[in-house]
This record gives C-alpha cells, sequence and structure tokens, in this order.
C-alpha cells in the first residue's frame, strides 16, 4: 500500500501541530517535545525543502502561566491565555531552532486576514519572502483578536488554508494517532488504520469520533474538513503521529506513514481556491435543479430565471452559497453580481427582464462561471 504517494519531490511542505504534542496538562509547554519537533523540521530543511509551521498551543501555554486550572470559556478569558502564551510558544521555538542556527518568524491570521483579497495577498507575499529567505514561518490564529465572526475555528482548518495560500506540495497534520482508524484504536481492537483515503465520503465522515477529555480543538472532523480543502487546492495531505520520531523523514521517503488523502486531478487556480475555502459566504442562492446541472455539468454561467430564493443580506460582490432548492445542500460558491435586494427582485426572471425589474441592467449573470466554483 502507499504505492500512490509521490511524497518525495516535496520541497515545500506545511507541518501542522496540535497543542496535545507540544504541551502537558499541568506545565504547559513540553520543552523536550518542542525541541524535537524542531530536531525533525530541522532536518528536513537540511535536505533543501521549505517548511511552514502551523502550531496550537498558545491558549495552554498561557493558562499554565497564568495559574488556570480549566480552559477559559469567555473569549475575552482566552484571548488573555492567548496573548501571554503566544509570547511563551515563540520563547521556545526560538530557542529549540537557534540549536540548529535556524531563525523563525511570527505570523498571526486571523480570517478576515484571507477573506479579503488585498490582505491574502499580501500574506502569501509575506510567508513566501520568508520561506525564501530560509525562515520558519510559525503560524497561528491571532487568537488576541479574533472574535466568532473572524474565527477560522481551528489550525486543521487554517493549516490547509496556509497550504493552498503559499502553493505547498504537501500538508502534514502531526497528531497523538498514527492515523484514520475504522474506529478508536484505544477502544476498538478490531480498528485499523486506513492507509489510503481517496475521497472524504459520508462513510469516511461517519468513522469519526469525538473525545470529550482531550487538551486540543477540533479532533478527526476538522481534519478531514482540512483534507476536503487540501485535495480541492491539489495539495495532497497525510494525518501521521507526531508522537513517533523520524515520522516527517519517513514520509518524505515515501513510506506509506499514517492516513493519505490525494489531491484531485483537477487543481483548482488560484483565484478560485480564494473564492472556495478562504471567504465564508455571507449569504445563500437557492437554485432550481435545471440551473444546477447547467452549472454542475456544462459549466454555465448563473442566470436570475434558475434563482429560486435568496436567504441571507450580502453586497455585490460578496461571496454565496448556491445551494439546491430541493434540500438546500450546497455545491458551489461564487462572486455574486446583485446585492441581495437586487436579486429578490430579479429571481426567477429572464435577462431580458432585468432592466424592466430594476431600472437598469449591469449584468446579464448573477454569478459568472469564471467567479464560480463547483464544490
Amino acid at each position: 500500500m502507499g504505492s500512490g504517494r509521490k511524497l518525495k519531490r516535496t520541497s515545500r511542505l506545511v507541518v501542522k501541530v496540535g497543542s496535545g504534542l507540544i504541551t502537558a496538562r499541568e506545565s504547559g509547554l513540553d520543552a523536550g517535545r518542542i525541541n524535537a519537533l524542531a530536531d525533525e523540521l530541522s532536518a528536513v530543511m537540511r535536505q533543501g525543502r521549505e517548511v511552514a509551521l502551523v502550531s496550537s498551543g498558545a491558549v495552554v501555554a498561557g493558562m499554565a502561566r497564568l495559574g488556570l486550572r480549566e480552559r477559559p470559556r469567555s473569549i475575552p478569558e482566552k484571548q488573555a491565555a492567548a496573548a501571554v502564551g503566544q509570547s511563551a510558544l515563540m520563547q521556545h521555538y526560538e530557542s529549540a531552532f537557534a540549536r540548529h542556527g535556524r531563525t523563525v518568524a511570527q505570523v498571526l491570521l486571523t480570517q478576515a486576514d484571507i477573506s479579503a483579497r488585498a490582505r491574502y495577498l499580501n500574506a502569501r507575499n509575506t510567508l513566501t519572502t520568508l520561506l525564501r529567505y530560509g525562515v520558519l514561518p510559525i503560524i497561528n490564529e491571532n487568537d488576541t483578536v479574533a472574535v466568532e465572526e473572524i474565527k477560522f475555528g481551528d489550525n486543521d482548518n487554517l493549516s490547509a488554508l496556509v497550504a493552498q495560500l503559499i502553493d505547498a506540495d504537501l500538508l502534514v497534520l502531526l497528531t497523538d494517532v498514527e492515523g484514520l482508524y475504522t474506529g478508536d484504536p484505544r477502544r476498538d481492537a478490531q480498528a485499523r488504520k486506513l492507509d489510503t483515503v481517496e475521497a472524504v465520503t459520508p462513510e469516511i465522515e461517519r468513522l469519526v469520533w469525538s473525545e470529550p477529555d482531550r487538551v486540543a480543538v477540533g479532533g478527526m472532523a476538522t481534519k478531514l474538513q482540512a483534507a476536503q480543502k487540501a485535495a480541492a487546492s491539489g495539495v495532497p495531505m497525510v494525518i501521521a503521529s507526531g508522537r513517533e520520531p523520524g515520522t516527517l523523514a519517513r514520509l518524505l521517503e515515501g513510506e506509506p506513514v499514517g492516513t493519505y488523502f490525494p489531491p484531485r486531478g483537477d487543481r483548482l487556480a488560484a483565484r478560485k481556491r480564494w473564492i472556495a475555502f478562504a471567504v465564508p459566504p455571507q449569504g445563500r442562492l437557492l437554485v432550481d435543479a435545471g440551473a444546477r446541472q447547467a452549472l454542475t455539468d456544462r459549466g454555465k454561467s448563473l442566470l436570475p430565471s434558475g434563482v429560486v430564493d435568496v436567504e441571507g443580506e450580502f453586497e455585490a460582490g460578496e461571496v454565496v452559497a448556491l445551494c439546491a432548492a430541493a434540500d438546500g445542500k450546497e455545491f458551489a460558491r461564487g462572486l455574486v453580481n446583485f446585492d441581495a435586494h437586487e436579486l429578490r427582485k430579479i429571481r426567477r426572471a429572464k435577462t431580458t427582464e432585468i432592466e424592466i425589474l430594476l431600472g437598469y441592467k449591469s449584468f446579464d449573470e448573477v454569478v459568472h462561471r469564471d467567479n464560480l466554483v463547483v464544490l
């Protein structure tokens, strides 16, 4: 197994580590684990590969420094813990990588940085410049300022966005299990590790279990979401154990380590990746079956006649979700040419009727096919 992996040629990779791998519940950050991680990543970089690290752990580190016994519940308390912990986290990484003569950089991102096209491109330019200088960017969500509306929610999804942001060749999620199993290996002796998952189907999603007693936020469900984002962006992804020494080296030698998620063959263009994954939809358009088929099978634009209903308030130029009117399931995303108020007036209308209904006509299409991504 694992023969489908072509990872030896990887020149740029994103590695994500969860807080459970680099912290101890009682004492906060685990210097020994961070040093071991730095050893592994430095060895990979000595091979001439570029690495970006997405690291959790700031809140847990802050809890230890503030003497908090339980994880904070309110956003201001979490943000205070993150503010204290982020500097501690970087201090540990600085000293761990200094032993290898490596410079590290702190990059804190929010959803707003990725959603705004100009800021997205700026983040991309900054990260690729750091990599060119041989610096290791250490990326985390900017928990100190992020409120629910601008949160990624977890670093698994953030790492998939970073992978597409910098055009990485590989995304590796290091966790405390060896991959995706058919059950919980700690409770089910019959559970077996899956070597390759060709696509995240409903059957695969049903394998995910929740672990309420863990420090980490996210779990396997968010890793599958990350796999879907990475695959659509043309980036292969691996879930592997961060506790096993030498995991990254073995992986990059082509060994069947962890669970491999191959990329989709039709890699989305950079702008379409941004539309599909970087921007939360601001509203929903319910589309009839005929229009859906024209969009998904024939690559057509969405016209007003195919729009059954409009949900939410949004401006022209924002991203909306396109959903089947029959079941409400999202099947595409796109940049909309009309605001919600205008669309409610012209839904179900022919393109020749737009000017009569609005008094003007700037576009024929509700969403042009160049600005549309079928998910």
